[in-house]
């Protein structure tokens, strides 16, 4: 058999092709309509329904949108303070300032950039290592551990003190320009170290880089705030001023949400991975010196136990998971079910969990809140997500994942450490392993 695709195998494709009637048919649908559309299963989707025997009495009525911008693990952990914080002032609604935290999460990822380029400098620029690190030096995605560094550094603000900017709700040209800039720097300090510049000189250097990168931040997002005051009326039309706060003292003052007490368990069956071990990955972070990112490698039951846990103690759950996948955007639905590719296209698909990990089939993409699940007989059948794509799809922007696909698609949940068994907490206590930066775990959510 040779290895090139010859004439007569193209005469036998498209005879095979010509003798079944369900390739027409399809052929003629698809050519003319977009693919899910045809593809749509009505068993699944007529009994969808946004109903749930368990929603934890916080949830807002009003979602935040991302718009064009990789923000979700940053709106998904502020969506769970804002719930802490209404509660407490028995507000209706309130947003913090996702612009605040996109400043300061630039800033940091920059310098944390610029500091694995320093501690890099005797690598070749040919290594997979600098090629990585070249690759997206300060795009927007993050992770829980990231989050809550940039959080206990910097605090947070409501959005009324730094609103949205043109460039943070559209990001594309300014990451552009970022990253043109902080590959520019990247070469002088390694061309500088090839030249016979102390690496002291090289760090000095780096301070007036910053220096223009956080002029730049200030142009594309605005100046952010040291000191703002601080007014709202509440649900029972109370008025209430707080003057003279700092972005600290607001979240010490205002929210009693622990972040510091939540835990990051993942659900990662690929070969290279142990169960009930803690990892962590080579150059994933944003602030330099912050704490770095711990996953706890459990089993998807563990996740779903825990999250029901909190959701039951009315504390929504932050979690990652590869949203794109069999997402049925205007109903909001995630689910095995919703698509029917199989018999459209006569062919099956065989991967398991590990291997469209290990093959790049799939990887975490996306952090939202779970505020909800529906259990039948003790067992979740559906989970309720608030998302930060609007209000225009789902359940006026709260989506629904079935169970099935949380088995599958979900890949990471935070909860408070309270909610664990012994045995788990104990995980937290090992010595992390460490993971390559390109490894599957080491994926943002955008």
């Amino acid at each position: 058999m040779k290895p090139s695709i010859l004439k007569k195998d193209i005469k036998s494709f498209q005879t095979n092709f010509a003798k079944n009637e369900k390739f027409k048919i399809t052929r003629n649908a698809l050519t003319i309509t977009n693919l899910n559309d045809i593809a749509t299963n009505w068993d699944a989707y007529s009994k969808i329904n946004h109903n749930y025997s368990n929603v934890i009495k916080g949830e807002l009525n009003k979602v935040t949108n991302q718009k064009s911008s990789g923000r979700c693990w940053g709106f998904a952990g502020l969506n769970l303070m804002r719930i802490a914080i209404c509660e407490k002032h028995n507000l209706k609604n309130f947003e913090f300032s996702q612009n605040y935290f996109m400043f300061f999460d630039k800033l940091e990822k920059s310098n944390y950039f610029l500091e694995n380029i320093l501690s890099t400098l005797d690598e070749s620029y040919e290594s997979r290592i600098i090629s990585w690190l070249l690759s997206e030096p300060v795009n927007d995605g993050g992770q829980w551990d990231m989050f809550t560094n940039l959080i206990e550094k910097y605090g947070a603000v409501p959005q009324s003190v730094m609103p949205e900017s043109f460039q943070s709700s559209n990001s594309r040209f300014m990451n552009v320009l970022l990253t043109r800039k902080l590959r520019e720097y990247a070469s002088e300090l390694r061309k500088d170290y090839q030249s016979g510049t102390k690496v002291e000189t090289l760090r000095n250097n780096k301070a007036n880089m910053m220096d223009t990168i956080y002029s730049m931040l200030c142009m594309f997002l605005g100046t952010p705030p040291d000191k703002f005051d601080w007014t709202f009326t509440n649900k029972k039309k109370k008025f209430k001023r707080f003057n003279n706060l700092t972005p600290l003292t607001f979240i010490q003052d205002h929210m009693k949400l622990k972040l510091k007490d939540k835990v990051c368990l993942i659900h990662c069956p690929m070969s290279n991975k142990k169960m009930n071990e803690l990892y962590t990955v080579k150059y994933l972070g944003n602030v330099v010196g912050g704490d770095i990112i711990n996953y706890a490698n459990v089993g998807i039951d563990e996740l779903k136990k825990a999250a029901i846990k909190s959701l039951k103690k009315n504390e929504a759950v932050w979690f990652g998971c590869d949203v794109g996948k069999w997402l049925n955007y205007n109903k909001g639905v995630m689910d095995l079910d919703i698509f029917d590719y199989e018999n459209l296209f006569d062919i099956s698909f065989n991967m398991d969990k590990a291997t469209r990990l290990e093959y790049g089939e799939s990887v975490m993409t996306h952090a939202m809140l779970f505020t909800g699940v529906d259990i039948v007989n003790d067992k979740p059948q559906k989970w309720r997500v608030e998302n930060s794509w609007g209000d225009k799809g789902g359940d006026k922007g709260y989506y629904q994942m079935t169970d099935k696909w949380f088995d599958q698609y979900n890949y990471e949940v935070v909860v408070d450490k309270k909610y664990l068994p012994k045995e788990i907490l104990a995980i937290f206590d090992k010595q992390p392993q460490e993971l390559s930066p390109w490894d599957p775990m080491g994926s943002l959510a955008k």
